[in-house]
């Protein structure tokens, strides 16, 4: 046989698996072991003073360290939201269900968590919001601590306050 009369080979179907192991470094595992402890806590860069959470260890701005830690409170203003209405396989959650990012007060980066305790079509940008946590005996060294935020019923954080954060 001939290399010319030989089919080429197009395409393999096979089971794959890939298995990922995840170091969270120094920082993340502070900010996780924080959250073990019901703080969330953040990093400020010692050049431009902003604050990121989850903690980084080094500014992106500025290209230095960051090791003052900084903790921040559970309330925060949601900038940007997405409802999500598309199920998806393993789904835990209910539909529909709001994804959003949340500027903890005090930080310079949102933190993308659930809004909830509201119907989806209320939420928007500029909603104050609290964490929910988890009963303290279900808490780990995770962000899943924080079931979801809810409004606080204080007004909305004026767009000026949050639009450099979008």
């Amino acid at each position: 046989m001939t290399d010319a009369a030989v089919e080429p080979v197009r395409s393999i179907r096979t089971p794959i698996r890939i298995e990922y192991v995840y170091s969270a470094g120094h920082a993340a595992s502070r900010f996780l072991h924080a959250l073990a402890e019901g703080r969330i806590v953040g990093q400020r860069c010692p050049v431009c003073q902003r604050v990121y959470v989850p903690p980084r260890g080094s500014c992106p701005t500025d290209a230095v360290a960051t090791s003052e830690e900084i903790e921040l409170p559970h309330v925060g203003t949601v900038t940007t939201f997405c409802v999500v209405r598309v199920p998806f396989k393993g789904m835990r959650i209910e539909l529909p269900y709001v994804t959003a990012q949340i500027l903890l007060d005090g930080a310079h980066i949102a933190l993308m968590h659930m809004v909830s305790g509201v119907p989806a079509e209320q939420v928007r940008m500029g909603m104050r919001v609290e964490a929910v946590w988890k009963p303290r005996e279900e808490w780990g060294t995770t962000l899943e601590n924080i079931m979801y935020f809810k409004p606080t019923g204080e007004p909305d954080a004026d767009y000026d306050t949050y639009k450099a954060y979008l």
